[in-house]
Formats: structure tokens, C-alpha cells, sequence
């Protein structure tokens, strides 16, 4: 993941975690030290009413009720990025809801 996010930074591409992928990882102390560093170097993007509402019809048409992998390919698709994740079974089911071509790369 390292190296991947040294790729993104050699390329001056600042990757974007939404707020709750935040919380969903976050869970304070001095273990999340490395998890932090990460993070320093990412932008996070609060999720907003407008975005909200547009992952809850997204949930909804998906059939996916993890609100974190929601926001994420909602996000992904609304900046016209990629998504990297754990967790590319989840992902791909929310994308194929959407019907719009997603780049998915699994870490």
C-alpha cells in the first residue's frame, strides 16, 4: 500500500478518503501511528447533505447497506477516480448499480 501511495504522490496525485472510510479505520492510539502518517498525506472529504442523500439512493438501488462502501464508489465516480480497496467483492456491487465504468484496484 506503501508504494502504491508513493506512486500517487510521485505523480502529484493527492489520493481522497471520504470522512467515513475515516472512521470506519480510526480507532485512536498510538497503533494508528502508521495509519496517521498515511493520512497526512491524503485529502479527506467530508461527506456533505447533498452527498449523503445521493449514497442512500445509491444504497438503496444497490441493494448494499455498508454505507462506508456506498461512499466510496459514490465519491469515486463523482471525482472520476479510482477506487483501491481490501474489498473489491462490495465495490464492484455497488459500481454495477450504478452502471458506469469504475476503475477497482485490489490491495
Amino acid at each position: 500500500m506503501w508504494a502504491l501511495h508513493a506512486g500517487f504522490l510521485a505523480l502529484e496525485v493527492s489520493p481522497t478518503v471520504p470522512t467515513p472510510v475515516l472512521a470506519e479505520a480510526w480507532r485512536g492510539g498510538t497503533r494508528q501511528a502508521s495509519l496517521a502518517r498515511f493520512l497526512a498525506l491524503c485529502t479527506t472529504e467530508p461527506l456533505t447533505d447533498e452527498q449523503a442523500k445521493a449514497v442512500g439512493t445509491l444504497a438503496a438501488r444497490a441493494g448494499h447497506d455498508d454505507i462506508v462502501d456506498v461512499t466510496v464508489v459514490e465519491g469515486a465516480i463523482r471525482r472520476h477516480d479510482a477506487v483501491v480497496t481490501s474489498n473489491p467483492t462490495h465495490i464492484h456491487k455497488v459500481a454495477d448499480a450504478t452502471r458506469t465504468r469504475l476503475t477497482i484496484e485490489s490491495v
